[in-house]
C-alpha cells in the first residue's frame, strides 16, 4: 500500500555548517542538498564527521555556525523533538529499540509521539509492519526478532514519525551480504514509496555505489567532493582518503 506522500516536493538544505568540540572541527563548511524522491550517499573514513553531521541536522547536537532549512523553515536551533516535526526521522548506529515492548508497540509509540491518536497509531504501525515485511514479528518483543529486522523496525520507526526526510545511520552495519541484498532492495523504493528524501550513510561501498546515484563524501569534516558514483570512483584524493588503489 502506497503512502500519502507527506514530504512530496519538500527540499532540505544544509548550508556551510560548522560543528566544533573544544577547538577540534568535527564539520567544516558542509553543504548539500536532498530533495523528496532522491537517494544521497553518505560515505568517508571513521571520523570523517558523519555521525556528527547527522547528530546536528537532527537536533542532538547544536551547529557551531550554518544553517538546515527544509522546505524555507530554518531549523538549525531547533531542538530534535521538533525537528522530528518539522520532517526529519532517523535510525542509529547502534539500534535503540524498546526493548521490552513488542515490534507493533515500538512503531506504534512512534506514531504516538507525533500526535497521532492511539487508534490512528495502531493502524499506521500495523500498515509499516506489512509494508517493511515485519507483520509475522508483531506480537514478539523487539528484542527477541533476529537482527537484519531490528534494522528494518528501526526503519518503521522512523517512517512512523510521517516524515519528508530519514537519515539512516550505518544500517547494513552488521548484517551478512544477503542480508546487505535485501537491504538494498528496501531501500531503493523507500523514496517512492514513502514520498520521502534519504541520506545513507554507510560503510558497504558495495551497497553505496549500487544504491545512491549521488553519493557525498567526507574526510575530517570537509567535504570532499560530490557526484555519482563513477565520478566518485575517479576521484583522486578519495581514492587516497578512503576507498584505496582496489577501488
Amino acid at each position: 500500500m502506497q503512502s500519502s506522500e507527506p514530504g512530496a516536493g519538500s527540499v532540505l538544505e544544509v548550508s556551510h555548517l560548522c560543528k566544533s568540540f573544544a577547538g577540534l572541527k568535527a564539520l567544516d563548511d558542509v553543504s548539500f542538498t536532498v530533495r523528496t524522491g532522491e537517494i544521497l550517499g553518505l560515505i568517508g573514513p571513521n571520523g570523517s564527521g558523519k555521525t556528527t553531521l547527522i547528530n546536528v541536522v537532527t537536533g542532538l547536537l547544536p551547529a557551531t555556525s550554518g544553517t538546515v532549512v527544509i522546505d524555507g523553515l530554518d531549523i538549525t536551533k531547533m531542538k530534535g523533538h521538533r525537528v522530528a516535526r518539522a520532517g526529519i526521522g532517523r535510525t542509529f548506529q547502534t539500534v535503540r529499540l524498546f526493548s521490552e515492548l513488542t515490534v507493533l508497540e515500538n512503531v506504534e509509540v512512534a506514531a504516538v509521539s507525533m500526535g497521532q491518536p492511539r487508534r490512528k497509531a495502531i493502524h499506521v504501525a500495523r500498515e509499516l509492519l506489512e509494508q517493511l515485511d515485519l507483520v509475522r514479528f508483531g506480537e514478539s518483543l523487539a528484542s527477541s526478532i533476529p537482527f537484519g529486522h531490528q534494522r528494518k523496525l528501526e526503519m518503521a520507526r522512523a517512517l512512523a514519525m510521517k516524515p519528508k526526510f530519514v537519515f539512516l545511520d550505518e544500517p547494513a552495519a552488521g548484517l551478512n551480504e544477503e542480508e546487505s541484498d535485501a537491504l538494498h532492495h528496501l531501500l531503493k523504493d523507500l523514496p517512492e514509496r514513502f514520498g520521502i528524501g534519504l541520506v545513507v550513510v554507510e560503510h558497504d561501498m558495495r551497497l553505496m555505489m549500487n544504491l545512491c546515484p549521488r553519493l557525498h563524501v567526507l574526510n575530517y569534516g570537509k567535504t570532499i567532493t560530490e557526484g555519482t558514483p563513477a565520478e566518485v570512483r575517479a576521484n583522486e584524493q578519495v581514492v587516497t582518503a578512503y576507498l584505496g588503489s582496489s577501488a
